[in-house]
């Protein structure tokens, strides 16, 4: 598109920023009144504007916004590739790659097992590959959150005499943001995703809700808190969020 053409709403079209050589699709619109909108996604550029919009002001915005583009593309680029649950996958558990069986069945139900550090996923066999993967990630799943609502109350009868609070109840949740948080009445709330991480990480995020029975915010007495009852708890953190970064997608 030459600069200062506009596109018909619904025609979308590719242009490059020569600083960054980021190449971006313009999506135009006539219900977009003034805000432009940047995404990145599946990793395409995507600046959504109004119709009347010049393109040298797109490119003066995408400009700008050129080192917040380049990091959701490298993010992008460095996310795991989606779980295919078929046999030889690899599914991470307490922080160690576990490899996935799959037998087929005459039995109706799927079922998944662990055994000797893999697990074992029996499928109908009358289902068709998209059924198959459907099955195998609800059974798996399933596991997942049977595992955490096991361990996680165990870890929390460890820690809490050491941070003090009263836990109401403990519930496991399939949170996409939040690997764990704590409700005022002492309800902890826990992503079953931790029992993928190392047990060390699912320890510091245990403390770490289990300080908020005490203090609701982040703030320099609440990490004091965290930090007095495991000391390493700030490099716990950050190997946290490099391995939160790392997890496949289930």
């Amino acid at each position: 598109m030459a600069v200062g053409e506009v596109p018909r709403e619904g025609i979308v079209s590719p242009e490059l920023t020569l600083p960054a050589a980021i190449e971006y699709t313009v999506r135009r619109s006539r219900r977009r009144r003034k805000t432009v909108q940047i995404s990145v996604v599946g990793g395409e550029v995507v600046v959504a504007a109004p119709v009347r919009t010049p393109a040298r002001e797109l490119e003066d915005i995408v400009r700008n916004r050129t080192p917040w583009i380049l990091r959701q593309l490298s993010e992008e680029a460095q996310q795991p590739a989606p779980i295919r649950f078929i046999t030889g996958e690899q599914l991470p558990y307490l922080g160690q790659g576990a490899t996935l069986a799959v037998a087929l069945s005459h039995d109706p139900e799927t079922t998944v097992g662990f055994h000797r550090g893999q697990f074992h996923a029996s499928v109908p066999a009358d289902l068709d590959d998209e059924q198959r993967m459907d099955a195998i990630r609800a059974a798996i799943t399933a596991w997942y959150k049977d595992r955490a609502a096991q361990q996680l109350p165990e870890l929390v009868e460890h820690w809490l005499p050491r941070l003090g609070g009263e836990v109401s109840r403990i519930l496991i949740r399939n949170q996409k943001q939040r690997w764990g948080s704590c409700s005022a009445d002492g309800t902890l709330r826990f992503n079953w995703r931790v029992m993928m991480l190392k047990p060390e990480l699912i320890e510091y995020i245990v403390v770490h809700e289990l300080a908020h029975l005490t203090h609701q915010n982040h703030s320099r007495d609440f990490w004091g808190h965290v930090a007095a009852a495991m000391p390493d708890a700030q490099q716990k953190r950050r190997e946290l969020r490099e391995a939160g970064r790392a997890l496949p997608t289930l």
